[in-house]
């Protein structure tokens, strides 16, 4: 068994193109340009949405496919349905959207450098919090007791790298800087999709902010190494974070189902996890049966230096795994 080097996608980067009856992306050699295209990235599905001129056709480029999507005729313009499937769907929602695919609903989709709302933001040395919603910051400031301040909010910066937000009232003035970065806690460990400094009254404090989930959901997951043994050359081992806490993949030679939820610190519990019932190989069943274990010790999830999950378990070892470029929805 050797560690497999597929070709995969690192969290980081910018994966390709959008879907509908789901085929291949294909070359772009048509001359005539989109009216409108639109990055989002959907947690760590990135997507690209393209409209015809007369904007009846909406085209989602995702991995290595393409959707293609109508106006939803019972609604407005901001929801587009796949013909003859209408659990495939794309809705606009201001400048963030929503995206399902075949039953499975992504995180919101937002373009680059916008915030989920509402936003939260923590720092944890010293202990604040601040939520940003509409036009209001909700600070709950370092060292103090008091109760948490309610802020008129104006967006003073918004672009591809991140949110700038500007409160003053009552004596109070506060900037929020937000940056697409992953950001870790000095004391928990637990990561979060962005960085964050808040000012009060010219003093900074650092903290981090997003929903933690964004890091891990969006992607399906292909492992590399198990427990620093590698993998069965040609085997597949995978892992997809879904909604609804649910979590499933390929587990060599079975299908698995199970349920997963992160801790405030960084941890993760996988549970209730259950299996079609196929047999293979006697080295595929052994790797299997290493990988489900891996999955029910499973207590801590990061991700690494080059985009890869990690996942810590208490005694089966260490589990490493990259995105996959190709689509197995």
């Amino acid at each position: 068994m050797y560690p497999r080097h597929a070709r995969l996608v690192p969290v980081v980067a910018t994966v390709g193109l959008l879907v509908s009856a789901c085929t291949s992306a294909p070359s772009n050699t048509e001359s005539k340009e989109p009216a409108v295209v639109s990055q989002y990235a959907c947690g760590q599905l990135h997507i690209r949405v393209t409209a015809d001129p007369d904007r009846r056709l909406l085209g989602i480029d995702y991995r290595d496919k393409r959707i293609l999507l109508k106006p939803d005729a019972s609604s407005s313009e901001t929801l587009f349905v796949a013909p003859g499937d209408t659990t495939t769907r794309f809705r606009r929602q201001g400048e963030q959207a929503e995206l399902t695919i075949r039953g499975e609903t992504f995180p919101d989709c937002l373009p680059p450098g916008a915030l989920e709302r509402p936003f939260i933001a923590q720092g944890s040395d010293p202990i604040w919090q601040a939520h940003v919603s509409s036009a209001e910051l909700v600070l709950s400031p370092p060292y103090e007791d008091q109760q948490s301040l309610r802020l008129p909010s104006e967006l003073v910066t918004a672009n591809r790298h991140g949110r700038e937000f500007v409160a003053e009232a009552s004596g109070t003035r506060s900037t929020l800087t937000v940056a697409n970065q992953l950001c870790q806690d000095p004391v928990t460990g637990a990561q979060y999709p962005n960085q964050v400094r808040l000012t009060i009254n010219g003093q900074s404090y650092q903290g981090c902010g997003g929903n933690p989930l964004r890091l891990i959901r969006g992607a399906e997951w292909v492992v590399e190494d198990l427990a620093a043994e590698g993998i069965i050359d040609r085997s597949r081992l995978t892992l997809r974070f879904m909604d609804d806490n649910r979590i499933a993949g390929q587990a060599s030679c079975n299908r698995y189902t199970g349920r997963y939820q992160l801790t405030d610190e960084g941890g993760i519990d996988v549970s209730e996890l259950a299996m079609t019932r196929m047999a293979c190989a006697p080295a595929l069943m052994a790797q299997e049966a290493r990988f489900i274990e891996a999955l029910e010790q499973a207590s801590k999830v990061r991700i690494g230096p080059h985009g890869e999950l990690l996942l810590f378990t208490s005694e089966a070892g260490l589990l490493s795994a990259f995105q996959s470029d190709h689509d197995t929805l």
